[in-house]
């Protein structure tokens, strides 16, 4: 009896310490899954993401380009939209200043990775006209549609946002299309000191000059001017989101750096299959490659942006969604154009600033409504449908139009 009462003492005992190591084993892994259900499952869009493997096995079976393309396009819109939340939880950790620093190097990281495989595919007439379509989107077609729902859902006033940012935006925009001005007026007037390289010169030195244009902006905006954008960041919070949202950290510092690079990676592997496959679903379904690059790509890639543009100014809250729309077109135009033309150089790639008379002439265009829209600090819907119809020019305008150069940037 007494060897029975120490055995089921020790028996006890050990299944009472099993017991505890287990809900401590299980209280571990908590955060774990807190993370991955709020990363991978934190979005209406993450239905979206299973197309992702989809996308690879479409590959690996070669089952035609065009699903290729369009299942990777699909994927890479809840990816985006999931990598902007990460950067968002990593400058909760870093302060503000690092904050905006991690903002805008990743606020566009979608294109920037797409436009690095196509550079490296050789693929160079793809980046200009994909790059070019990111800009006309948020110009036209996303602060059109945040004028446009804002001025119905408040139809008895104007909406007013920050004249005084908007007003420097716009000049960052025109400084944008004087760089890209002079290479496609150099080339169409055949001017060049000498033919073949000034132009790819004066695109490497304008590129350097728009860089540090870029950056001394960064340096107004989140420090010595820092006031001006005060009342956007109130409006934000410190996460990025609106007070009424205002979510908490739910994303370790390291937990954080793991998902950003986590998702670069299926970014980086999803923009690969859709460079590889554009020039073929171009092919298959009989659509200039031009519209596929400068509307369609930008519209799906960046869904989940213009979504919250507009639900921004549903809020009456129209300086965010002018930062989602004319913030974003700032940073294509200032820094991942002059980006990837500096990248091209070192790759070997003569990406230049000549986007040619057709699409510079375009974005000269838009870049001038835009501004005088923005002139006033008011908005309302008619404003806003009026940018749509431009978009519906602009769109209409690539479909009808027959491109000059080949994949590779040659004239």
């Amino acid at each position: 009896m007494r060897w029975k009462g120490c055995l089921e003492h020790a028996w006890g005992k050990s299944f009472r310490t099993g017991c505890l190591k287990h809900v401590l084993r299980k209280e571990s892994f908590k955060p774990l899954w807190r993370s991955i259900i709020k990363v991978l499952f934190g979005s209406k869009l993450s239905c979206l993401l299973p197309l992702a493997p989809v996308a690879a096995i479409l590959v690996h079976l070669k089952l035609g380009h065009g699903w290729i393309f369009l299942c990777s396009l699909l994927a890479i819109g809840p990816l985006a939209e999931r990598l902007g939340f990460v950067t968002e939880q990593l400058s909760v950790h870093t302060g503000s200043t690092i904050g905006g620093l991690l903002n805008a190097t990743f606020g566009n990281a979608t294109e920037m990775i797409i436009s690095i495989f196509a550079l490296r595919n050789g693929m160079i007439r793809v980046v200009q006209l994909s790059l070019l379509g990111s800009i006309l989107s948020n110009m036209l077609l996303v602060l059109g549609c945040a004028f446009f729902f804002g001025g119905l859902a408040h139809p008895r006033k104007d909406q007013k946002f920050n004249k005084a940012t908007a007003l420097v935006s716009s000049g960052l925009l025109l400084m944008a299309v004087m760089g890209l001005l002079f290479p496609a007026a150099l080339h169409s007037t055949h001017t060049e000191l000498h033919v073949g390289s000034s132009e790819l010169t004066l695109s490497r030195f304008s590129s350097c000059v728009m860089l540090l244009a870029y950056a001394s902006y960064l340096f107004f905006q989140l420090k010595s001017h820092r006031e001006l954008y005060a009342d956007a960041e109130e409006d934000e919070g410190p996460t990025g989101e609106s007070d009424e949202e205002e979510e908490e950290c739910v994303l370790s510092f390291w937990g954080a750096n793991l998902w950003l690079g986590i998702l670069t990676v299926v970014i980086s592997i999803l923009s690969q299959y859709l460079v590889d496959a554009i020039q073929g679903a171009s092919d298959s379904w009989d659509i200039p490659l031009a519209f596929i690059s400068v509307i369609i790509l930008p519209i799906v890639g960046n869904a989940a942006e213009h979504a919250s543009a507009i639900m921004f100014a549903l809020k009456d809250k129209l300086d965010i969604s002018l930062g989602v729309a004319i913030g974003s077109s700032t940073q294509i135009s200032m820094f991942l154009i002059p980006f990837c033309v500096v990248i091209g150089w070192i790759m070997g790639k003569p990406m230049d600033l000549n986007f040619q008379l057709f699409e510079t002439a375009t974005l000269f265009i838009t870049v001038l409504v835009v501004a005088f829209m923005l002139q006033e600090g008011t908005s309302n819907y008619f404003k806003g449908l009026m940018l749509i119809f431009c978009y519906l020019i602009v769109g209409a305008s690539f479909f009808v139009h027959i491109d000059s150069l080949d994949d590779s940037g040659n004239r």
